[in-house]
């Protein structure tokens, strides 16, 4: 016990030897928790929105006039039957012109159905996919290539596909370079904590090397020396997330939560699978990890004695 207390006593008379880049360090891994903790929720809010509308994406197999309820049901038992189907509705004439009501809203509607002798729209089947990156396998399967390298339908009553693959592609593209840019920043994030904490350490090893090496002399193993430092870094690493916690905290009472009863963006339960409680956790875990592992990989290179 009396040697933990000497590891901690060090660490701390070190921190204060050290001030300025103790204080440096501690502000740089603050910094980077509070931005964690702001980064992790929009990435989370916006994975949640792409999934939502990728959830929505389907397309119709729009069916000729003349076709039987024998054929209808023949090809909707086919449509089920294809790979990353998830659910198959039929959309009769008469449905399909409601909802381009509801689309259009009643003023337009009213105007176009006074316009309209009888209901252009088609009977279709709406096809919905388990995923939205399967719309083009699933298209696929439903207007095959023939023999002689022309696309066949799988049943001749299917008159033309209406699908949303110009949106699935930009959802893709959207969501993938949002997940690059966050893991970016974040990644550089924690690369300037870790090469501050790990500089302030090595200043804290340069202000001791005499220390050290009698350390050293009177025979101290390697890890006698080390604790203090490893301490050190954990402090750091502690006290930075602690105020960036207390930041967010601040900042989710005055700011997240008066909104997020009008502005969907910041209801956290709809938008985030991480809650609150569970994001500190992470984040205080990460911040002092990091600063534990700057510590190491600095002792690591410098501690050469």
């Amino acid at each position: 016990m009396s040697r933990v207390f000497f590891f901690i006593q060090e660490a701390f008379r070190a921190l204060r030897r050290n001030a300025a880049p103790s204080t440096a360090a501690i502000v740089t891994t603050g910094v980077t928790v509070i931005l964690l903790g702001v980064l992790i929720p929009i990435f989370q809010t916006a994975q949640a929105k792409s999934n939502q509308v990728r959830g929505q994406l389907n397309f119709q197999v729009a069916l000729y006039a003349d076709a039987t309820k024998a054929e209808m049901s023949s090809l909707g038992d086919a449509l089920q039957e294809i790979p990353h189907v998830d659910k198959v509705e039929f959309v009769s004439k008469a449905m399909a012109l409601e909802e381009l009501k509801e689309d259009l809203g009643k003023d337009k509607a009213r105007e176009l159905t006074s316009q309209l002798s009888e209901n252009p729209l088609p009977a279709s089947f709406r096809i919905i996919p388990d995923d939205a990156a399967n719309l083009s396998a699933i298209r696929a399967a439903i207007v095959p290539t023939g023999p002689n390298g022309k696309p066949k339908p799988i049943s001749p009553i299917v008159e033309k596909i209406f699908d949303r693959q110009d949106e699935s592609q930009k959802i893709e593209q959207v969501t993938g370079a949002l997940k690059i840019v966050l893991t970016v920043i974040m990644a550089l994030l924690l690369i300037a904590s870790l090469m501050l904490v790990g500089n302030t350490i090595r200043l804290s090893i340069y202000t001791r090397r005499r220390e050290i090496e009698v350390m050293r002399l009177v025979g101290a193993t390697r890890w006698f020396i080390r604790w203090p430092f490893m301490i050190e870094g954990v402090v750091v690493g502690f006290t930075g997330g602690l105020v960036a916690i207390l930041i967010l905290w601040l900042g989710k009472i005055t700011i997240v939560d008066p909104l997020s009863s009008s502005i969907a963006v910041f209801d956290a339960q709809n938008n985030s699978t991480l809650t609150f409680p569970a994001l500190i956790g992470v984040l205080f875990c990460a911040a002092v990890l990091v600063s534990a592992a700057g510590s190491g990989v600095t002792l690591r290179r410098f501690l050469k004695v």
